[in-house]
């Protein structure tokens, strides 16, 4: 009887699942699975990494994978899970934002959003969360964020002339050394 190496890859994993490599392992499968959009394999790589050992990372990528699929419920408890464990991650609070505009729930993407900023107050955020203000009719709010987006983009003044070029000075033209022999 053939099996195939996907076959033989999972069977391997389910046979490790108790060692400390398997972690690492099952999560660089988990990856590797993902990048070739065999999505099921990808969830239970993850599932397995995440039943070893509960991490934020597994949830995340759990919920990454989910989101894929277009199955926002579940992207989204995985999301929330991996909130529970760890909140400080900006990025995070990005993916759960974008789970819950799928799902159609407004307030917790500006919530998400909002905390996000708070987290990482960095142009690019600011320029998402101004777009979720945008889509829930708060157009003044994600005016006055894409202002603060693109100041912090303008470079100032006074570092627009620390960064000019010097004009050269002027040089006197020697005439060369008279040599000798």
């Amino acid at each position: 009887m053939k099996i195939n190496i996907c076959e033989q890859k999972r069977l391997y994993l389910q046979f490790c699942e108790s060692t400390r490599k398997t972690l690492r392992r099952t999560t660089v499968w988990g990856f590797l699975y993902a990048k070739q959009r065999a999505y099921k394999d990808a969830i239970e790589c993850f599932e397995i990494a995440q039943s070893l050992e509960p991490s934020a990372s597994s949830l995340h990528n759990v919920g990454l994978i989910y989101y894929e699929t277009e199955n926002y419920e579940k992207a989204s408890l995985a999301f929330e899970q991996a909130l529970e464990m760890e909140d400080d991650l900006a990025a995070r609070y990005i993916a759960y934002a974008k789970v819950q505009e799928k799902i159609g729930n407004t307030k917790k993407v500006i919530n998400a959003l909002e905390k996000a900023v708070e987290l990482e107050p960095i142009p690019q955020t600011l320029k998402i969360l101004a777009e979720a203000y945008d889509n829930a009719g708060q157009a003044e709010l994600a005016e006055e964020l894409r202002k603060k987006a693109t100041k912090m983009l303008t470079p100032t003044t006074s570092s627009k002339k620390a960064d000019a070029p010097r004009p050269r000075q002027q040089r006197k033209i020697h005439q060369p050394r008279k040599i000798v022999m």
